[in-house]
């Protein structure tokens, strides 16, 4: 390191130089115990695993004035539900949710539409009723995997167009 001018110096000493240390420490190794040796755990009740699920909860509030919900419904069941649908789709693309993940996921259950088809308001409504309730885990799973892959893995012109068309194709209901 330099030092200032007023600072007296012998000229016989050697300069202070860096030296490299006489033990080289070991590489970072991951062995804390809740850390996972493998691959993200999937399958079963585990749910859909991706980066900033959270933001799916922000989205939420841009669709509050859009959507279409009868007097049997409430907003927190139908959020909770299509939230999870939503991550679903971001997470088989690998990324965050997007604003495109929401809406899917509330068109193909007939929220964005005012004039849903009698059978399919039946069907949300016994399917998204108590789903805000956090005892009710697997009914979300059971909603979730009514949404097949191949739905989620279309645009969003080409689902909307098919769900005007034959929204049942959309879903997999049993």
């Amino acid at each position: 390191m330099a030092a200032p001018r007023h600072v007296p110096l012998s000229p016989t000493e050697e300069a202070s130089t860096y030296r490299s240390p006489n033990v080289v420490p070991s590489s970072w190794v991951n062995r804390r115990p809740a850390d996972l040796d493998s691959v993200q755990p999937s399958g079963g009740s585990l749910g859909h695993q991706g980066p900033d699920q959270g933001y799916a909860l922000r989205l939420c509030r841009s669709f509050r004035e859009r959507l279409h919900i009868t007097e049997h419904e409430h907003l927190d069941d139908v959020e909770r539900g299509c939230v999870q649908i939503a991550l679903k789709r971001a997470s088989i693309f690998g990324r965050a949710p997007v604003v495109y993940d929401l809406e899917m996921a509330y068109r193909i259950w007939g929220f964005l539409d005012a004039s849903a088809d009698a059978e399919l308001l039946r069907e949300r409504s016994r399917l998204f009723e108590g789903l805000s309730e956090s005892h009710h885990y697997s009914e979300v799973r059971h909603l979730v995997a009514a949404v097949p892959i191949r739905t989620l893995k279309m645009s969003p012109s080409d689902l909307e167009e098919q769900y005007s068309t034959d929204w049942t194709s959309l879903l997999e209901l049993s």
